[in-house]
């Protein structure tokens, strides 16, 4: 064998070497490729029931709410009625009110006046006792100063 010969034998050595060293990170690199590809089937697997559900819960909450606007209607129908009555109420409310004012003014006029017929009785007999009083006094002194004479 010549030097030749045994440098290519040498080379090809070096060479299956270096495919084999590389053979390992590339076999280790199609295993993950094949569980990256066999995770991203099961995550389409799972994904079409999954959204097939969301379809379903949204449906259900566009039936809720449409349930919840029906109440609403209902909610705002009632409240219209009890706008009414309160209105009816209101009204009801300023006539009793102007009633009472009419009532009052009528009960009370009399009644002033019977209160200030009583005052003028009670002051009309305090003044006449006050003259009789002042009557007696003045005779009494006038008694005392003729018989001091």
């Amino acid at each position: 064998m010549n030097p030749g010969e045994i440098a290519g034998l040498i080379a090809a050595g070096a060479f299956l070497m270096l495919v084999l060293v590389l053979a390992v990170p590339i076999l280790k690199l199609g295993r993950t490729v094949d569980a990256a590809t066999r995770a991203i089937n099961d995550v389409v697997d799972h994904t079409g029931p999954l959204l097939t559900n969301v379809n379903t819960t949204v449906e259900n909450v566009n039936t809720a709410l449409g349930q919840v606007q029906v109440s609403l209607d209902g909610v705002n129908v009632q409240l219209a009625k009890v706008d009414t009555m309160t209105e009816h109420a209101q009204n009801v409310t300023a006539n009793v009110a102007n009633l009472v004012t009419v009532v009052s003014a009528a009960a009370a006029n009399p009644l002033v006046k019977v209160a200030s017929f009583g005052y003028g009785l009670r002051k009309a007999a305090s003044a006449r006792r006050h003259a009789e009083e002042d009557r007696e006094v003045r005779a009494a002194l006038k008694q005392r100063r003729r018989a001091g004479r």
